[in-house]
């Protein structure tokens, strides 16, 4: 949306910030690529703004083989070499090493779940929560269900998946509708 009269959560202060609010954040997701692309940004982004995520997307995609989990699980010490000489994404050797077993657990949830989908959305039978804040303020960083998702994470053995990151992750996948009542994408 390019109409700027629009009302908006506070954060979408940037083009790249209004494009990413308007068209995905908050809007569920099914897809398993996308499911996977999206937790690989949100640990990456530990510690780091999501505007500098965002700026770095592409890259990230074209460096991790357009997030194929298949592919990702496969890398080995000469790709995490050549990732951390790519100055184009986040160079941190823990966090790239945790994209590596994070595909290979995500690839072992498939397996049991049939899709990481059918496992991620039956924390809420499917059904998205709306929450219905007045501010950004009042926007929970975790919640109940968020320790809860990444607990169940951790045993599987995935990393960079704190509950704080798996909210975030959470809003950004449609799991959780965290805009807020004067956003014009608020659902009653």
């Amino acid at each position: 949306m390019k109409n700027k009269n629009i009302e908006r959560c506070s954060w979408a202060t940037t083009d790249l910030y209004k494009e990413y609010h308007d068209m995905e954040w908050g809007k569920p997701v099914h897809n398993d690529d996308k499911l996977f692309e999206m937790l690989i940004l949100e640990g990456m982004q530990a510690g780091l703004s999501w505007l500098t995520i965002l700026n770095k997307r592409e890259a990230f995609r074209e460096s991790f083989d357009r997030f194929d989990c298949k592919k990702v699980a496969l890398y080995d010490e000469a790709k995490i070499d050549e990732l951390m000489k790519n100055e184009k994404i986040v160079r941190n050797r823990l966090k790239i090493q945790s994209v590596i077993t994070n595909a290979q657990q995500y690839i072992k949830i498939q397996e049991k779940y049939g899709s990481f989908d059918s496992f991620i959305w039956s924390y809420v039978d499917n059904n998205p929560i709306y929450n219905h804040f007045n501010s950004e303020a009042e926007i929970p960083a975790k919640t109940p269900l968020s320790d809860k998702i990444s607990k169940d994470l951790k045993k599987y053995g995935f990393k960079f998946v704190g509950s704080t990151i798996i909210y975030a992750y959470m809003q950004a996948v449609g799991i959780v509708n965290d805009h807020v009542k004067g956003c014009y994408l608020y659902k009653n």
